[in-house]
């Protein structure tokens, strides 16, 4: 069972329940709210798994707006919640500031990396599965031409984009790959009018797969590419469910294991830098039975043995973080 906690207004306390223990641990979301079918959504589904598995309790709170986030922290941190995993890197710089005052509490930070003895922050090769499911994309792909719609325009996104378009291009090396993003504010992560009229563009220039990696905004994209007849790929969680038969797969980026595993580790949280790719299990792609039949035997052998290639370093899949270029994809 959760603690619910809750904002009376951007600047006022944060009222919690009078039982909670005090070593509960805590989530807290980013903006879109934890149902948001994607990053937020996977989140919460490890910190139900590990409450359900358990039997313990944890705190959560949705924020909307970042004016809350330095408050929630450090709410969170004085009621000696423990650990306080954070979910989306727009938490990095009130965490940095928070952590140090807290020395015996241990903080996870989920898609960014802050440097403090008592924070885990994890990062995921979203490249690489991205590689995989642009191959996908690619095969399934009638005219040749995929799209990826991103949402906010930075590299963690642009990441998603470039393993896209590498795994599309290494499948066929005379493909189309459009790129688009929603916006430059944090507002293009929940803006699924924008996802729709960006894929009504794409698919005016041939694109019959697309791939969102925008949160809420996604969901627009999903359901206009069901629309218009055209496939198209979730992303953090498998969204295959939300449109059987036409979300090809799904980019599954495990938020819901570190979640699970921060919690489960408690005060006893190992800080420092935590990678999670193909070789872990941090991402991949999903099947089930809203898109076994849109997977051919031939695709998913294509597909697991990149993977494979990938887990073992043999096959290197561009990551645009480290040097914030992509050299098969124009931004």
């Amino acid at each position: 069972m959760t603690l619910v906690t809750k904002f009376l207004g951007a600047s006022a306390a944060l009222a919690l329940s009078a039982g909670a223990a005090l070593a509960d641990p805590a989530i807290i979301f980013d903006l879109g709210g934890k149902f948001d079918k994607s990053f937020n959504e996977a989140a919460f589904g490890g910190a139900t798994r590990w409450a359900e598995e358990t039997g313990g309790s944890f705190a959560e709170f949705e924020i909307t707006s970042d004016a809350q986030r330095e408050q929630a922290i450090r709410r969170f941190a004085e009621d000696g919640n423990n650990p306080i995993v954070m979910a989306g890197f727009s938490w990095a710089t009130p965490l940095a500031a928070v952590a140090p005052e807290y020395p015996d509490l241990k903080f996870s930070i989920i898609d960014m990396v802050v440097d403090a003895p008592n924070v885990q922050s994890v990062v995921f090769n979203e490249h690489e599965g991205s590689y995989l499911v642009g191959m996908l994309a690619a095969m399934a792909s009638e005219d040749g031409t995929v799209g990826f719609i991103g949402g906010m325009d930075i590299p963690l996104i642009r990441k998603f984009a470039c393993g896209y378009a590498q795994g599309a291009l290494a499948v066929n090396p005379d493909a189309t790959v459009i790129a688009n993003m929603t916006g430059t504010t944090p507002a293009a992560w929940n803006d699924p009018v924008k996802g729709s009229e960006l894929t009504l563009a794409q698919i005016s220039q041939g694109a019959d797969v697309i791939y969102a990696a925008a949160g809420g905004t996604g969901v627009g994209v999903l359901q206009t590419a069901a629309d218009q007849g055209v496939y198209s790929i979730g992303v953090d969680s498998n969204q295959n469910y939300m449109h059987p038969g036409s979300v090809l797969t799904s980019m599954m980026k495990r938020v819901d294991n570190a979640v699970y595993d921060a919690f489960t580790a408690g005060a006893d949280l190992e800080a420092g830098f935590n990678v999670m790719g193909l070789s872990n299990g941090g991402v991949g792609y999903a099947l089930d039975e809203y898109n076994a039949e849109l997977i051919t035997d031939e695709m998913k052998a294509a597909v697991e043995a990149a993977s494979a290639q990938i887990a073992s370093g043999e096959l290197v899949v561009h990551d645009y973080m480290s040097d914030e270029t992509c050299p098969v994809l124009d931004f």
